[in-house]
């Protein structure tokens, strides 16, 4: 028996997080192509540079080679020759010096002190977005079922988005899991990577490289003899590799142990299997097949639900009227159509932009703002005085909800990064989470607003898992719902999720309403006439609620058809 130690490939750490986290918004991913425009042009400048220098030597060297074969032919007579002997002299002198100096002379200085400016400057990814972009494609692949070679094709769900992988980006991916302690998608992605090096003809990693990674992942999946082989297979291709030595002689001893093993004896360690979890506690499988579009709302439920105009009691909205859409019933979820022009979301984005931070939450004991790896976007806020657009925003809001802007939050500005996502939470604080809110000096959230400022290809949907219920971003629509009973007390049902985005970029803008807070007019339904907490209930007195025959989608024109088409398909 030999007293031996497993040995693991090098953990690589990262020292870099300085100016990082430029994958948690896509819209500061664009401006990296802007970095790598000024890098080629840079790299570009360098290339013909030492090319410059290698023709200035070639003729040097030419010189040089046609005066040592004339002077060849006949030594004697050439130094014989005082001219001849003076350049001789001179070549090895003057001459030789400009060679030397030529040689000695590194163009590479200048260049990388340029691409050291550029880095210090402009947009720049670290070793954290580049381990935040490969956890987010890994979050893709388990949230969507995608297979792992369709990504690797550059497939999302059956359309190709882009150029394929090699065999060095799938090992990139399968290191930077094997750093995270992934070693599910360490597997996966290093068989990808295997399998791509076998068809490439200039080979892009070594595949001893793949296969040492391969053996331990394999192994910390519980699954030795492949292990064994596969460092079997690594050491063909490198006979004195000494962490695969090792690892052999420990994968054999543990092979020897289970066959020795009797029958009833349990007082081995068992390697655990790091998969994806088989229980579910928190509606996870639950939350994705929502996110995936596998959930429908049944249709005694959708049957149900109307589309209708809204005035609120509003003069001006006599004239344009929001246009309503139930999308779920208890809790009461609502869709406001094209209440969000074009030129307001551009602006929206342009003063956004540049003050983007990453996305936080609030910490439940301390009220304290922190990130968190479950909610990966990034930020900005917005003050009405900033533009008109933002006033007119806000403005409509309380025009939409009859809820006042002055106990809410300023206008949040969302861009989400690669697989953007936030997982299952409530906006609204629980009655053990005393500081919630303590940062913002305001009671609990009462309702939120949550404007789509952009279509998204696939995925991306806001999603309740406790109701099934999905709602998918369109460009100019708006989602309302409130968070408290009239009691005061949270509504669990609205615990909800932002589904990762699987391509396409999503904007939003939620707005949160905080107590306290009055109505700024007569509801137009029950879902909207009550207050929470220590507000009153408020009755207001205001028009009752036309016959429901009046909403008939038939009525309402292209919105009408659309709106019934919206809700049969949800």
């Amino acid at each position: 028996m030999h007293l031996c130690h497993l040995l693991v490939p090098a953990l690589i750490l990262s020292t870099q997080f300085v100016n990082g986290e430029v994958y948690t918004s896509l819209a500061e991913l664009e401006e990296l192509l802007s970095t790598e425009a000024v890098l080629i042009n840079t790299l570009e400048n360098y290339i013909r540079s030492e090319e410059q220098k290698i023709d200035l030597l070639k003729r040097y060297a030419d010189i040089y080679q046609k005066q040592h074969n004339k002077a060849a032919e006949d030594v004697q007579l050439y130094i014989s020759n005082p001219i001849n002997a003076y350049t001789l002299v001179k070549r090895l002198t003057t001459d030789w010096k400009q060679v030397e100096a030529l040689i000695s002379t590194d163009v590479s200085n200048d260049y990388m002190a340029n691409i050291t400016y550029i880095k210090e400057t402009m947009k720049f990814p670290t070793d954290e977005d580049l381990n935040g972009a490969a956890v987010a494609l890994t979050r893709l692949q388990d949230t969507y079922r995608l297979d792992t070679s369709s990504l690797a094709r550059g497939e999302l769900n059956g359309v190709k988005y882009s150029a394929e992988l090699s065999a060095a980006d799938c090992f990139e991916l399968g290191r930077q899991s094997y750093n995270n302690g992934d070693y599910y998608h360490t597997q996966l992605w290093m068989r990808e990577a295997d399998s791509r090096l076998r068809r490439e003809t200039n080979e892009t990693v070594d595949r001893s490289d793949i296969l040492e990674y391969l053996a331990f992942s394999t192994y910390k999946q519980g699954n030795i003899p492949l292990a064994l082989d596969l460092t079997n297979k690594l050491l063909e291709i490198l006979p004195t590799h000494q962490r695969a030595l090792g690892n052999k002689i420990y994968y054999e001893d543990e092979l020897e142990k289970s066959f020795s093993k009797r029958k009833g004896d349990d007082d081995s360690e068992e390697i655990a299997f790091e998969g994806p979890s088989i229980t579910d506690p928190y509606g996870r499988e639950h939350y994705e097949m929502l996110c995936r579009g596998e959930i429908e709302l049944p249709t005694e439920m959708t049957s149900r639900l109307k589309c209708r105009y809204v005035n609120n009691n509003n003069p001006f909205l006599l004239i344009a009227p929001f246009k309503l859409e139930e999308a779920h019933r208890k809790p009461d979820l609502y869709i406001f159509h094209d209440v969000m022009a074009d030129s307001e979301i551009e602006t929206v984005k342009r003063l956004a932009q540049p003050r983007f931070r990453r996305a936080t939450v609030q910490n439940s004991q301390t009220g304290e703002l922190e990130i968190a790896q479950y909610r990966i976007s990034k930020s900005a806020w917005l003050k009405e005085e900033e533009h008109k657009h933002v006033a007119d925003i806000a403005q409509r809001v309380t025009d939409m909800t009859g809820l006042t802007m002055e106990t809410a939050e300023e206008l949040q500005v969302v861009n989400y990064g690669i697989g953007g996502h936030y997982e299952p939470h409530f906006d609204f604080a629980r009655k053990d989470e005393k500081n919630a809110f303590k940062s913002l000096g305001t009671g609990n959230r009462i309702a939120t607003v949550l404007f789509y400022m952009s279509d998204v290809a696939q995925g991306g949907a806001t999603v309740f898992p406790a109701v099934g219920a999905a709602l998918w971003p369109k460009k100019g629509t708006a989602a309302f719902w409130h968070n408290l009973h009239a009691s005061g007390d949270g509504d669990k049902l609205t615990r909800h999720a932002a589904c990762p985005v699987l391509a396409g970029s999503k904007w939003a803008e939620p707005a949160a309403f905080f107590l306290p807070f009055v109505y700024k007019f007569a509801p137009p339904s029950e879902a909207l006439r009550y207050a929470a907490g220590k507000a009153p209930v408020l009755r207001l007195e205001g028009p009752e609620e036309p016959p429901e025959d009046f909403f008939s989608l038939g009525l309402m024109g292209d919105f009408g058809r659309d709106c019934k088409r919206g809700i049969r398909n949800k």
